[in-house]
């Protein structure tokens, strides 16, 4: 395999990337300066020798504890589980949540084989006994989402002292009622409030 291939065919690994936009990909770097696909291929080497899984959230970092759990100002009496470290930035966009992260790296998933030993689950039962107060869980909403959400509310609801709570669900801002789902509008009913 050529050179050209092989990198269209690196790109065409990447989640969310068929052949064609790995081409494209590739043949916008030919067209880029040395100095382009050099800084790229010095990013990559970067993110691959120094990111690391932070060792008490599960996030993933430069440095470990992450900047998150490093942070002072953050409410420790507050824990969000989420999915994928991925989730994290969406929730801080926000700017809404001041809380820690626990990074479960995955969801139940029985048909692909990931049980819940497979999830980063200890380490949150661990943290419990640090003087969390609030566990939120902010799995997805799919079917293995649920499933996780269920199992762990399950898990946790026996804690002394801590309050286990799921992320509010339904329409979003500026969405129409007749592009919705049948389960978002179930779910917008059933977490609807006062006005």
């Amino acid at each position: 395999m050529n050179a050209i291939e092989s990198l269209i065919a690196e790109f065409g690994r990447l989640p969310g990337v068929g052949r064609k936009t790995a081409q494209r990909l590739t043949y916008f770097l030919l067209k880029s300066s040395r100095e382009d696909a050099r800084r790229l291929a010095r990013a990559i080497e970067r993110v691959v020798e120094e990111v690391r899984v932070c060792g008490t959230c599960g996030n993933l970092s430069d440095l470990d504890p992450c900047e998150l759990c490093r942070n002072p100002r953050r409410d420790r009496a507050l824990v969000c589980v989420v999915e994928e470290a991925s989730d994290i930035p969406a929730i801080e966009k926000s700017g809404n949540f001041a809380g820690l992260y626990h990074v479960l790296g995955g969801r139940l998933s029985p048909l692909d084989g990931v049980g819940p030993d497979d999830l980063n689950v200890r380490s949150l039962l661990t943290r419990l006994r640090e003087g969390v107060h609030e566990v939120i869980l902010a799995t997805n909403p799919s079917v293995e989402g649920e499933a996780t959400a269920t199992y762990l509310h399950r898990l946790l609801a026996s804690t002394d002292g801590v309050r286990v709570t799921r992320l509010a669900r339904g329409l979003p801002v500026g969405g129409d009622l007749e592009y919705a789902d049948g389960v978002t509008i179930a779910e917008a009913f059933s977490g609807r409030r006062e006005m």
